[in-house]
């Protein structure tokens, strides 16, 4: 029987990183099913989940945890079935303006207020190519509730895209 693990790594970014990763992971047995991994900085970040044989699944979760002493901090969990009951809807939400703090921490507590789940979140800031002024985007995947009200999220987004001065938009709803 197959299992499933998720995972957060972090370390110092070099070549062939994901490949000793990858060579762990297939020589245990085991199958890369999804990832998310950048580099931020000169560190490489990444969560990962794959599946292994269950009676290979603690060698694999041991050697994983030794790859610390290649200076790749990994932090270990077992993947367990998350509910979507009531969270019918699917939608993104695009964001884009002048950079400043609290733009993720206004947007998150009105979704939370929702109780929306964030599901992805991509957030980058550039230069704007005319001005040079730095620019704030940000794209989220968003699992709504049927209970949301989406007139008043709608009306608490655009007050707090106003104020923020960043254009807030939905897609897939």
């Amino acid at each position: 029987m197959q299992k499933t693990l998720v995972m957060t790594l972090m370390g110092k970014d070099h070549t062939g990183l994901v490949e000793s990763l990858a060579r762990l992971i297939a020589d245990h047995g085991g199958n890369w099913l999804e990832s998310r991994m950048c580099r931020l900085g000169g560190e490489f970040a990444g969560i990962l989940r794959v599946s292994a044989p269950e009676d290979r699944l603690q060698t694999l979760v041991n050697s994983l945890q030794g790859l610390d002493s290649e200076g790749l901090t990994v932090i270990i969990r077992r993947d367990e079935a998350f509910s979507l009951e009531g969270l019918t809807k699917t939608a993104t939400l695009s964001l884009v303006g002048q950079d400043r703090p609290g733009i993720i921490y206004q947007i998150s507590a009105a979704l939370a207020h929702q109780n929306i789940n964030v599901e992805e979140l991509e957030t980058e800031c550039s230069s704007a190519p005319m001005s040079g002024e730095m620019i704030f985007r940000a794209v989220a995947r968003l699992q709504i509730p049927e209970t949301c009200a989406m007139a008043e999220l709608r009306k608490e987004l655009e007050e707090i895209g106003s104020e923020l001065m960043v254009d807030i938009s939905f897609m897939g709803l």
